[in-house]
């Protein structure tokens, strides 16, 4: 790796264009998640140059105009004429795709803007783009701007106003961009500071000693407009945030080891929870898909434990050995794995799929780990580990046991279900949809007034189990939710299969209310436990019923909200009867279908996970054992006088669809 970083080490593979006709190839839709990987694409640049060891210093600021501001201390870029083009390398990075000093190894040893597409793509999707490079003791500048043809009709993304210009005199280094997302691409163009300051701060964790700095202008809360993080622990301050609110067993173990350019960090620290919580980064990249690095750790984990397991005599020899879920069971994990030349599936990089670097995982993580357990003073903490896993082992069997004998009391019964879930008559699993809802009296409501051609309603009976704080067996044995793995029939945890799903919607239908509130929560905390692809895949939602029904002589309007009930209030002036609804169960079954059912006129919000470290932090602290930080997280932010305000806390980051 060398200092010298000049115009001839960009390469060049194609041009740009494209980008604006099917952006969705190159940042995963134009939805929220899309936006803001347009931040991400240039933070990416960024930390390239400080984990490669040139920055030291990154800062991400959201303006009151709307655009972002990205900007690092490291050594800028190339600002002279490139060989090829004939024009300078800024404007080249800045406008071609595939053009980036990262296809070899001599600038960056790894990286996570490997395809060279993110800065140009960025500019491409933007209503204009202005870079500052700050090298050789001088400020250049260049501004983009996408700029319609009425030649041709369309629009000319990311052209430069004019060649780069050097502006002043100056001892910074560095670079700094900013752009406007186009209205005309996304379908918001809104950034969220909740969603860039929880990325930041992750990236923070990620490397170690970086100082990362952001800065929301628009922020009214004082306290949400300037935050610095910066984490001397890296991954074992990680790992320590995530388990804030369990109870830890043991210390937090730190493996770490290099082979054939691949290095390969582990974090890990168990708890007396009965989930697993791995999170897994190429690069920084957040791999929520896993890989090939994710199989080569669980597989090394699972070696080593059983062979200590056999070593201490907790295992016998006729015994078999214990499953990697077994030793899995309560773990915290953050793997973060540095490759030079990693192969994602799809831009938006959720999945590792370089073969070689599994064996290379696990050959670190067992060597490392190997050593770690044969250390005298680590001897009781792997004796309560390996316990903890032969326990769970034991509630696995009896759990898959249990399944085994109600499959077939389902086979011989023609299964429980009848008279409990109305289904479809529809066998299209792509179309058909089912409501999991609250109470007797609104899935009467609903299995009358629903679509049956395509429609199934499964009524809960009762509020069902926390399953944050249940074994297995415990969460099988609960009727409702025995009822739900039953109606899907995926499966659950390892067994899971999405192509069994009989509904491509499932929908979360309950009261707005803090009961039906505490009920999604519940549910929420299920499948993201036991059937998480349900969540990642895009399968489950969460209906939104009407609040009021305003009513003036033969105008009826339905509001959701306090501000849509007082722009009905407005719009139809004095003499209006107001009705507020307090369950789903006081609507007849037209107005159920017409509000909350009809997919031409209801609304829907779609279950994400955008941040899943963030995610699993929330499911701890809403669901688990700790009172205080819930106390805390209540008091911070719940408004009981707008229910709404707690349920999108608890929905682990919903994006609205369908609205009427």
């Amino acid at each position: 790796m060398s200092d010298r970083y000049r115009a001839d080490d960009i390469t060049v593979l194609e041009g740009l264009d494209a980008v604006r006709m099917r952006p969705g190839m190159y940042i995963g839709s134009t939805g929220p998640r899309g936006l803001h990987h347009l931040i991400w694409e240039i933070v990416d640049n960024a930390i390239d140059e400080a984990s490669n060891g040139f920055a030291t210093e990154i800062c991400v600021t959201l303006k009151k105009d709307g655009s972002c501001e990205v900007s690092d201390n490291g050594r800028g870029v190339p600002v002279d004429i490139h060989p090829q083009l004939g024009v300078s390398a800024v404007e080249v990075v800045y406008t071609q795709l595939h053009a980036g000093g990262k296809f070899d190894n001599k600038n960056y040893s790894y990286s996570g803007g490997l395809h060279g597409v993110g800065a140009s793509v960025v500019n491409a999707l933007s209503s204009w783009m202005t870079v500052d490079v700050y090298r050789d003791f001088s400020r250049y500048q260049i501004r983009f701007e996408s700029v319609f043809d009425p030649k041709t009709g369309k629009v000319l993304p990311g052209r430069p106003v004019a060649p780069l210009e050097k502006l002043s005199n100056t001892r910074k280094r560095g670079t700094t961009v900013r752009f406007l997302p186009d209205p005309e691409v996304f379908e918001e163009v809104n950034f969220s500071g909740d969603a860039v300051r929880r990325r930041i701060r992750e990236l923070a964790y990620l490397n170690q000693g970086i100082t990362f700095r952001f800065l929301d202008e628009r922020a009214k809360d004082e306290s949400k407009r300037a935050q610095e993080f910066c984490f001397d622990g890296g991954l074992s301050d990680f790992v320590g945030y995530l388990n804030m609110d369990k109870n830890p067993i043991g210390e937090i173990i730190l493996l770490e080891g290099s082979r054939e350019d691949v290095k390969v960090r582990v974090s890990m620290q168990y708890t007396d929870s009965y989930t697993e919580s791995l999170f897994s980064f190429v690069n920084n990249i957040p791999t929520a898909d896993g890989g090939t690095h994710e199989t080569g750790f669980k597989a090394a984990l699972t070696k080593v434990f059983n062979n200590y397991a056999r070593k201490v005599g907790a295992l016998k020899e006729k015994d078999n050995n214990l499953s990697g879920d077994d030793f899995r069971e309560g773990l915290t994990c953050v793997l973060a794995v540095n490759v030079q030349k990693p192969q994602f599936e799809g831009q938006t990089k959720g999945k590792l799929g370089n073969t070689e670097v599994r064996p290379l995982v696990e050959g670190i993580v067992t060597e490392r780990l190997s050593l770690y357990l044969e250390d005298l003073k680590n001897q009781e903490l792997a004796g309560r580990i390996v316990d903890k896993a032969v326990q769970a082992a034991k509630v696995r069997e009896a759990a898959r046991k249990a399944q085994d004998v109600a499959r077939e009391k389902n086979r011989l019964e023609a299964a429980p279900l009848v008279g409990k879930l109305s289904s479809c008559t529809g066998r299209d699993a792509a179309r058909n949809e089912l409501f999991i809802v609250e109470g007797d009296s609104a899935g009467g409501s609903a299995k009358q007034g629903r679509d049956r051609r395509f429609q199934a309603i499964l009524p809960l009976r009762g509020k069902p189990l926390n399953v944050e704080k249940k074994r297995l067996d415990q969460v099988l044995a609960n009727e409702e939710f025995r009822s739900i793995i039953t109606a899907l029939g995926t499966n659950i945890k390892e067994d899971f299969d999405l192509k069994r799903l009989k509904y491509n919607r499932v929908v979360i239908l309950a009261d707005a209310d803090q009961d039906g509130a505490h009920i999604r929560a519940i549910l929420l905390t299920f499948f993201f436990r036991y059937m998480r692809p349900l969540i990642t895949q895009g399968h489950l939602y969460i209906g939104m019923p009407p609040l009021y029904k305003c009513t003036k002589g033969d105008k009826v309007m339905y509001c959701y909200d306090d501000a849509s009930l007082a722009l009905a209030i407005k719009s139809l002036g004095k003499g209006y009867t107001l009705q507020r609804f307090k369950g789903l169960g006081e609507m007849n079954p037209e107005q159920l279908w017409e509000t909350t059912m009809n997919p031409a006129r209801r609304r829907m919000m779609q279950v994400t996970i955008e941040d899943a470290a963030e995610a699993e932090k929330m499911v701890t602290v809403l669901m688990g054992d700790k009172v205080e930080p819930r106390r805390e997280y209540i008091q911070q932010y719940a408004n009981f006088n707008k229910v709404d305000t707690f349920i999108q806390h608890v929905d682990l980051g919903g994006e609205e669809h369908a609205t009427a």
